[in-house]
């Protein structure tokens, strides 16, 4: 198993809690989604798990640098 997928994989689990939390927020904060609780909180939660292994998979690689801010701005200022 590669690193990038181990990472993925932890980063995935505090991801969809995340992604979780803002949509039930959203379903619950709407009126016209509050009524229709029973329908719109499963597609949430079927959404949060389609949608985190994307957001985790761009989010790996970020983790490995430890100085990923400072290694693009110095790539930036670099002549071509």
């Amino acid at each position: 198993m590669s690193v990038r997928l181990q990472l993925a994989i932890m980063v995935g689990l505090m991801i969809n809690a995340i992604v979780f939390a803002i949509g039930i927020l959203i379903v619950l904060s709407v009126p016209a989604l509050t009524a229709n609780a029973k329908y719109a909180i499963p597609i949430v939660v079927v959404s949060c798990f389609l949608v985190t292994p994307f957001i985790a998979w761009i989010m790996a690689p970020r983790l490995r640098l430890q100085y990923w801010r400072e290694r693009e701005q110095t790539n930036r200022q670099r002549p071509i």
